[in-house]
């Protein structure tokens, strides 16, 4: 279950921050706690950065990046699409 929030969590933050919720078991998160106080960070920070670096590195990933959908999913902007050329246009006939 996610659940937007308009405050974001770390001054980096560029956009509108979301909540999810995730099950671990109770020795992951007890790693995750003495991880967290050794950073000085928060375990929901923790987490996010994890997150991050794991996204990264499977950018450049070959078993992802040989599926060809990397660049539609992490693009910085999405792809636009190229107008049709005016010949194209011009012979296209109504009704076809």
């Amino acid at each position: 279950m996610s659940e937007t929030s308009g405050i974001p969590l770390y001054a980096g933050a560029t956009s509108q921050m979301r909540t999810l919720a995730v099950r671990i078991t109770d020795d992951l998160r007890a790693q995750l706690d003495v991880i967290a106080q050794l950073n000085d960070r928060s375990v929901t920070e923790e987490i996010r950065l994890s997150l991050e670096d794991w996204i990264e590195r499977s950018k450049s990933d070959p078993q992802v990046l040989k599926r060809n959908a990397i660049e539609a999913i992490f693009a910085k902007e999405p792809a636009k699409k190229a107008p049709p050329s005016r010949s194209a246009a011009r012979d296209k006939t109504p009704g076809s």
